[in-house]
């Protein structure tokens, strides 16, 4: 058993996010443990670009409001204290609402080798598909 000393805060990649985020890893072990922990600031309006997850995705928010799409054109709200779950392979985004900071637990399991990355990343998400 040890003490895993919190690695600095990380700012968003341009390359996976639209405005200001900032994450920070609460849980990377290395393996064989397999679940993944991040704490993820959002600036208003800021979100991520479409991806998907492997083996799903569990987003608890703890504060603010969340918005979170999916391909269909669905954009669903979660507020302070809600949970969300991403099916495996579903490609989503999520960011926050355009009128407030939101932070969430973002919770994954690593992939298998055979099953690909633990997240695959793909194109920004439109003003429209934010808005829907």
């Amino acid at each position: 058993m040890e003490i895993t000393p919190l690695p600095p805060t990380a700012k968003g990649p341009d390359a996976m996010f639209t405005g200001d985020v900032w994450f920070d890893v609460l849980a990377a072990p290395p393996v064989p443990a397999r679940i993944r922990v991040n704490t993820v600031r959002f600036a208003p309006g800021a979100h991520t670009f479409w991806h998907r997850h492997a083996r799903g995705q569990t987003l608890h928010v703890t504060e603010g409001t969340a918005r979170v799409g999916t391909r269909d054109g669905r954009v669903l709200e979660v507020r302070r204290g809600e949970t969300i779950w991403t099916p495996p392979g579903e490609w989503h985004w999520h960011g926050a609402a355009p009128e407030t900071f939101m932070t969430h637990l973002a919770m994954w399991e690593v992939a298998d080798p055979d099953e690909g990355p633990d997240t695959e990343w793909a194109e920004a998400i439109t003003d429209d598909e934010y808005g829907a």
